[in-house]
């Protein structure tokens, strides 16, 4: 049974697939932009680095320390597509994907270290003996994700700040806000990574797209407007 993450995936790669699906506004005038194409890109390729070079099953636990940024949502949509449960607290998990390596605590299976910058090609600097350099490594994985093995739906897929557990079968459902057909948001990054996972989800399901903008980037008229922006 496909899981509702694997479907959304599929979704967003056919179809207009090259529309505008995830906009991030950082730092220093940067400005990513991903279709569903190049987003479904990125989600298989992080998917084939989990399976293929950690050994990723799953029901195995992917903690994500990150903040609200175009790169946590591709890991959290790579996690949900190979049936892992993504972490957002400091509980534990088999996997750690952090920006701060260096201040990473605790046992894990493995840390992967993600540079923010989207032009990042390395961590800029060292890394703990065993850590991984997502940069580095993820582009050299497959552009077309096949699981090894099928996902669980009953299998939990997050837990939200309120405790409540959302499994893989309901996270479009339960998870994700809803939102109009085709709306285009606006997500503040400030409000945190689990409110712009829901909400970028609430979205997506419903042929829309997402403008992510850095708590230090000035939302102005002039952006809403060039973004086409329906809502905030």
């Amino acid at each position: 049974m496909e899981t509702p993450a694997a479907g959304l995936m599929a979704a967003l790669r056919s179809g207009n697939s090259t529309a505008p699906r995830l906009t991030w506004y950082g730092p220093d005038a940067e400005r990513v932009e991903l279709s569903g194409r190049v987003l479904d890109n990125w989600v298989a390729k992080t998917s084939n680095l989990l399976q293929d070079e950690l050994d990723a099953v799953p029901g195995m636990r992917l903690r994500l320390d990150l903040p609200a940024h175009w790169k946590a949502m591709v890991w959290a949509l790579a996690a949900w597509q190979l049936g892992l449960e993504a972490v957002l607290d400091g509980e534990a998990a088999d996997f750690l994907v952090t920006a701060e390596p260096a201040s990473a605590t605790g046992k894990y299976d493995a840390v992967v270290a993600v540079a923010l910058p989207a032009l990042a090609m390395r961590w800029p600097g060292e890394l703990a003996s065993g850590y991984l350099d997502y940069a580095a490594e993820v582009r050299s994985h497959g552009d077309v994700f096949m699981p090894h093995a099928v996902p669980d739906p009953s299998a939990c897929a997050i837990v939200g700040s309120d405790g409540r557990r959302h499994l893989h079968r309901d996270l479009l459902e339960g998870f994700a806000v809803p939102h109009e057909v085709g709306v285009r948001l606006h997500i503040p990054a400030g409000d945190g990574l689990e409110a712009a996972l829901s909400n970028a989800l609430g979205a997506w399901r419903r042929d829309g797209s997402v403008v992510l903008t850095h708590q230090d980037v000035e939302l102005t008229d002039k952006l809403l407007a060039a973004e086409r922006v329906h809502g905030s």
